[in-house]
């Protein structure tokens, strides 16, 4: 997925959740849109190094959006609109290889009590996709949720059910970061989405992690690394 022209500036802080104040290469400071519901653990420290895109609406309440942040070399896409759009693109170019030979019919599928990411029909028959975007890492390890998620865990029991129903469940956390080669559920944040994520697996869900590469130009899913649970 290509970026738009990104701006670099450097943050000053994060709040109310969906607000950054970040210092432009011009020195003006500017209130940006910041699309991360999360926590954003050690991705939100003042002086890190942001890009932004630029809306160029003069209606908008927040003219720009904060996409990346880098921290020495790693860079870090922690606008999570995003994370769908990568993952379509890479069921359509076949480059999620255990998912090869399905078609995406519905995004956002309703079922049961939630949303879910992806409905996928093909040779195998129906498949139900959640994805999470992953930003938090513990050394090289990817690792989710950021924050308690009762959401997430809610995401979990739908694709146990869809198991159960004769359906394909599949649980795929896209690592929007470049230093990472593994990925384990996030335990000491969050023990329940860990113990729940465990459970579906041992009754048939499948979780997959991939690394993506990121620049200030593009982000693509790559290649797949270990889940580790």
């Amino acid at each position: 997925m290509k970026f738009p022209p990104l701006l670099e500036g450097t943050l000053v802080k994060r709040y109310k959740r969906f607000l950054a104040d970040v210092v432009l290469p011009s020195g003006e400071t500017v209130t940006v849109h910041c699309p991360n519901s999360g926590s954003m653990l050690r991705c939100s420290s003042p002086g890190t190094t942001v890009y932004l895109s630029d809306s160029c609406s003069p209606t908008r309440k927040c003219r720009y959006t904060w996409e990346l942040l880098q921290d020495g070399s790693t860079f870090v896409c922690v606008n999570t609109s995003r994370t769908n759009r990568v993952v379509a693109e890479a069921l359509h170019e076949g480059a999620i290889p255990s998912l090869s030979g399905y078609q995406i019919i519905r995004p956002e599928y309703p079922y049961g009590e939630s949303r879910l990411d992806f409905f996928l029909s093909g040779g195998k028959g129906d498949c139900l996709l959640e994805v999470k975007s992953v930003t938090l890492a513990e050394g090289c390890r990817a690792t989710f949720p950021d924050a308690v998620t009762e959401r997430g865990r809610r995401h979990l029991t739908e694709l146990r059910r869809g198991v159960a129903e004769g359906k394909r469940g599949v649980i795929l956390f896209v690592i929007q970061r470049t230093d990472c080669d593994s990925f384990s559920p996030a335990d000491s944040i969050d023990p329940k989405y860990g113990a729940a994520l465990r459970e579906v697996v041992s009754a048939g869900v499948e979780a997959l992690a991939f690394r993506t590469t990121i620049t200030t130009e593009e982000i693509r899913l790559a290649e797949p690394v270990p889940v580790v649970l």
